[in-house]
Parts: structure tokens; C-alpha cells; sequence
């Protein structure tokens, strides 16, 4: 059986799925699953206490997220997941490392429901892309904060209409500090929490 500890180190040195061969790649699904046969949290989606924060993304198949990689001059940095349950708010945040002083960022907020006791539908509210220094972004919380006040950024700024971009998100492990998702188009997430 392959445990926590065991997959954390599979996911060493990966890039978050950059840098992982097709072999890797399946040993990191077989011990994903392995561990989602254990999930702790058998109602995840109920486990708000749990599920809120900032989670910083360790692995994900997403090619929509690891395609930010590919741009000229830009490396892909930190990517946060912030979970807000109390309003039923999802903010994703990608920071992108680029030319000196422009830093990048790309940022989806988005409103959750829950439909059963592991999965949300995610309905994406609004985008954000620019220069992390034209913005003001210093961390993740802030930046929320000021999303929440509604304020419009010298940036890449707009609304995404419901109709455009929906989906769902199956929680298949959550601990203190582990959370494993998997989304509608087939991806896979793995996220970790300091607390």
C-alpha cells in the first residue's frame, strides 16, 4: 500500500506534471488511487473546516494549467487554490515568474455548489491576467480581499459569462493537510495546505 508520505515523494521533482514521464504519470495515478481508497473524509464537500484555505497545487494533469508554462519568457510559479466555503467562492491564482519585474499572474474566480457529499459544480465568475507589480499582488489573501471589494485592476479584467464556463469537481481525499480532486474534463489534483 502506498501512503501519504509515499505519493509526496513520487510527486518530488515533477513541476507539478512538467517534468513527469508517461511511466511517471502512471505511478503517480496508481498511488493517487491508492490513497483515494483511504480518504479520511468520507464527506468531504460537508468538511468546510478543512477544506478552507489557500492550497497550493503539488501535481495536476491539467493541460489548461501547465499550458501556462509555454509561454515565451514566462515560467509558471505557484499556483494557488483558495477556498473561501463560507461564501461558496473558489479563487484560482497562477503566479508566473517572467522578464524582471513582469511578474505575471492569472487569476479565475469562481461560485460553488455543492450536489452531493464529494462534488461541486464550479460555475467561473471572473478572470484576471497581468503584471503581478501593475496589480498590486503581494499574496493570495490580499488579492482576494481586494476582489472582494470589487475593485477593477490595470489588467486583463472582466467578467465571464455562466453560460461559458462550468463544470464540477469530485474531492476524492481530504485531510489537514492533502486535498486530491478530480474535474470534469478528466483532470486530476493534487493540492497541499500549510496549517
Amino acid at each position: 500500500m502506498i501512503g501519504k508520505a509515499a505519493l509526496l515523494e513520487t510527486l518530488a521533482g515533477k513541476n507539478r506534471g512538467l517534468l513527469a514521464t508517461e511511466t511517471q504519470k502512471q505511478a503517480i495515478l496508481a498511488a493517487v488511487a491508492q490513497l483515494e481508497d483511504r480518504n479520511p473524509t468520507p464527506r468531504p464537500v460537508e468538511a468546510t473546516e478543512l477544506l478552507a484555505g489557500n492550497w497550493r497545487l503539488l501535481y495536476t494533469t491539467s493541460e489548461e494549467l501547465l499550458g501556462l508554462d509555454r509561454f515565451p519568457f514566462a515560467k509558471l510559479g505557484t499556483i494557488y487554490q483558495c477556498i473561501r466555503p463560507g461564501e461558496n467562492k473558489i479563487y484560482n491564482i497562477a503566479e508566473i515568474a517572467g522578464l524582471p519585474y513582469l511578474n505575471g499572474l492569472v487569476s479565475v474566480g469562481a461560485r460553488f455548489e455543492p450536489v452531493s457529499e464529494r462534488r461541486v459544480t464550479v460555475k467561473f465568475e471572473r478572470a484576471i491576467a497581468g503584471v503581478q507589480q501593475w496589480i498590486g499582488y503581494r499574496s493570495p489573501d490580499r488579492f482576494i480581499e481586494e476582489i472582494e471589494t470589487g475593485k477593477k485592476f490595470l489588467a486583463l479584467d472582466f467578467e465571464i459569462p455562466s453560460a461559458d464556463r462550468q463544470g464540477w469537481l469530485d474531492i476524492t481525499y481530504l485531510d489537514d493537510t492533502l486535498r486530491i480532486g478530480r474535474g470534469n474534463q478528466g483532470s486530476l489534483f493534487v493540492l497541499t495546505q500549510d496549517r
